[in-house]
């Protein structure tokens, strides 16, 4: 079963008042060669309307208001996706040497995934596990992202709580220890100071046992939190991805939200609001067969209204959601 129905739900509540609440969601499956998004709505509680675009990089952004004060804010993103087979690896990969023979050329067109950024700064700690990579590549570019990937596996330790959202590598690299979030910054920490670019990818796991041709509507996974893992340039083959964390091959269950430098381009939803009222936030992503008890596929028309979006600065923020 490739063709999934997931609902991703995400819900503040607030311990008083708040208002003029402005937000914005990157919760749309990218729709490509790679997988198709079938079907998407989005629905708020409070009931908003809101606008969509297409950000820089390609991904879908919805932003929406609620004006009128309340004490809680529920986001639902509601998508169907068939996933297709992955890109294979190129026949003939290109050796390290002649990928840097072009070198200037790629700091030129691939500038925004090469230069450090603020969850991935190029630390002088990352050249342990290049100098292991290229050990291993058999000097290809192909083979170091693998080889950089395995190693990722191996030497970090994933553990919720060892981090934060907001963590840099460096604090991954302290503690040897993170999750998802942090496996991709480290793997694009390795492959920018060796001088190929990498992208970072938000999106999610699909558990195996709902992947599994014989699962049925009912077997819901509950609970689960988006993922994210990492693309690599290959030179005639483009972007490869690679999940460190797994330490396996990215496959039919990994589907796509967006892509950018790092997680500060892709956080599945982000805003602020007026008051000064404490807040919690919950997140739970629910995958199944796209598939209702009668065996028909079920889909949902986009839904997408229309709003201005006034300026947000100097509000309160939103917690953010650490990707798992």
């Amino acid at each position: 079963m490739n063709r999934y129905r997931l609902l991703h739900t995400t819900e503040f509540v607030y311990d008083g008042p708040v208002s003029e609440s402005y937000n914005e969601v990157r919760l749309r499956p990218l729709h490509d060669e790679r997988q198709s998004c079938l079907s998407f709505r989005l629905t708020t509680s409070p009931r908003s309307h809101g606008t969509a675009y297409r950000d820089s990089y390609g991904n879908w952004v919805h932003q929406f208001n609620v004006l009128p004060e309340h004490r809680h804010l529920k986001v639902e993103a509601e998508s169907v996706v068939l996933a297709h087979e992955a890109l294979s690896a190129p026949a003939d990969p290109a050796t390290l040497a002649e990928f840097d023979a072009h070198s200037d050329q790629l700091d030129e067109e691939f500038f925004d995934f090469m230069a450090p950024t603020p969850y991935v700064p190029h630390l002088s700690r990352l050249k342990d596990i290049i100098g292991i990579a290229e050990k291993d590549s058999e000097g290809t570019v192909l083979g170091f992202a693998q080889a950089a990937s395995h190693a990722i596996h191996e030497r970090f330790q994933y553990m919720k709580g060892a981090t934060h959202v907001h963590s840099s590598i460096e604090d991954a690299l302290s503690v040897s220890a993170g999750v998802c979030q942090d496996f991709a910054h480290v793997m694009l920490g390795v492959v920018r100071m060796r001088g190929i670019p990498g992208r970072y990818v938000s999106g999610y796991l699909v558990p195996g046992s709902t992947a599994a041709p014989e699962a049925k509507q009912e077997d819901v996974i509950g609970g689960q939190a988006t993922h994210a893992w990492a693309e690599v340039l290959m030179p005639n083959g483009g972007w490869m991805a690679f999940d460190p964390t797994l330490g396996k091959p990215v496959g039919l269950r990994h589907i796509r939200l967006a892509y950018g430098r790092d997680y500060g381009d892709v956080a599945p939803v982000r805003g602020v609001y007026k008051g000064h009222a404490g807040q919690s936030l919950s997140v739970d992503v629910r995958v199944r067969p796209a598939l209702d008890d009668a065996g028909h596929e079920q889909l949902n028309k986009i839904a997408v209204g229309t709003a201005a979006a006034p300026s947000v600065l100097q509000r309160p923020q939103q917690p953010a959601q650490q990707q798992q």
